[in-house]
């Protein structure tokens, strides 16, 4: 009897083609029952074996993640203030040009025989990376298997995940826009007392108009909290200043608000969070506290070209995936993950104004 000899590599080879063909066979809605051996191997369990490709130990499913990325709370405000702006790496950098670099008027005189004047555009290279931000949650087959019909289980814990992802960038936003660290003594001012635009006697017309003036670019957009926002539309000097000899009391709309201090677009953060540490009784705050905002964003700029206040860099999309957990119950279950890579950033803080604050 005569054996054939087969190199490992030959083994490997076969198995990584016939894992493959019976991937693209049930991707396609039907099943090789010769492969069904290979079915607890899945791409559900994260052993994918065609070979050279690297896969990633947790396994990213398509469809998990586009429930992820679809998912939005409308009253969130964070991929506005600071939009979303992609990155080719983790780790990149972004360009830093000094004030003057475009408005210094340069020679722009040329002889019949001479050559133009060379304009050198110099910047500082900053280094940064973005930051992965992600969780997990556990989905117990029982929860699947009980599951009513039109009611997908690991979707919804993605659904829930991904809305934890949202607030904590939501919060992570404000916290560095109304830092006072962030800004120069000529870019921030902190209200009190009879200041404050919640005080009936505060003059808040002025008080933005100077802060617009204060800026090395005209602010063309305001973020600010539900709380300042609700002060600011009912005060008395903002309700004149819109209706004019018509009278002072009322609540002006967010569109007058914003044409009368030619703002392209006036945000107002609505959300709220939980301070309490988990296990203690809730106490609910808003994200965006009592402070405002006014600065200059260009959407089309980005980390490295345009003139804007702050942007917010994003390594990839954002993911989720499923794989098995033994240890999740007695019956086990799917863990499920969702996250993404971003870090938000402050480019430019002299286009804008922190009015630190602004209401009692």
């Amino acid at each position: 009897m005569k054996f054939l000899r087969v190199g490992v590599g030959t083994v490997l080879f076969a198995l990584a083609a016939v894992f493959c063909a019976d991937c693209v066979a049930q991707a396609m809605g039907f099943e090789i029952a010769a492969f069904s051996f290979l079915h607890g191997w899945g791409a559900d369990s994260g052993m994918l074996l065609c070979v050279p490709l690297l896969i990633a130990p947790f396994p990213v499913d398509p469809q998990l993640s586009a429930t992820s990325i679809m998912y939005k709370n409308t009253q969130y405000i964070a991929d506005m203030v600071l939009p979303r702006t992609p990155v080719s790496l983790q780790n990149f950098k972004y360009r830093s040009y000094a004030k003057g670099t475009f408005l210094t008027i340069p020679e722009t005189l040329v002889s019949r025989t001479g050559a133009p004047n060379r304009v050198e555009v110099g910047f500082t290279e900053v280094d940064s990376s973005t930051v992965d931000h992600a969780l997990d949650d556990i989905v117990p087959i029982v929860d699947i298997n009980n599951a009513p019909p039109n009611y997908n289980p690991i979707a919804a814990a993605v659904e829930f995940i991904t809305q934890l992802l949202l607030i904590d960038r939501e919060k992570r936003t404000a916290d560095i826009v109304f830092n006072t660290d962030n800004y120069a003594a000529g870019n921030k001012a902190t209200l009190s007392g009879d200041d404050q635009f919640s005080a009936a006697d505060s003059t808040p017309v002025e008080k933005i108009q100077a802060a617009i003036d204060a800026c090395f670019y005209r602010p063309n957009r305001v973020v600010m909290g539900r709380a300042v926002a609700s002060a600011l539309f009912k005060h008395a000097d903002i309700v004149k200043a819109v209706n004019g000899t018509l009278g002072d009391t009322g609540i002006v709309r967010r569109q007058a608000f914003a044409d009368l201090f030619e703002f392209d677009q006036v945000l107002i953060g609505e959300g709220w969070y939980n301070t309490a540490k988990p296990g203690q009784t809730p106490t609910m705050a808003r994200v965006w506290g009592k402070s405002m905002l006014l600065y200059y964003s260009d959407p089309s700029a980005s980390a490295t070209r345009g003139v804007t206040f702050g942007v917010t860099a994003q390594f990839g999309s954002r993911i989720a995936g499923q794989e098995p957990d033994s240890d999740a119950g007695m019956r086990g279950g799917i863990k499920v993950r969702a996250g993404e890579s971003v870090r938000e950033l402050i480019l430019a803080n002299d286009l804008g104004y922190l009015i630190d604050a602004a209401v009692a």
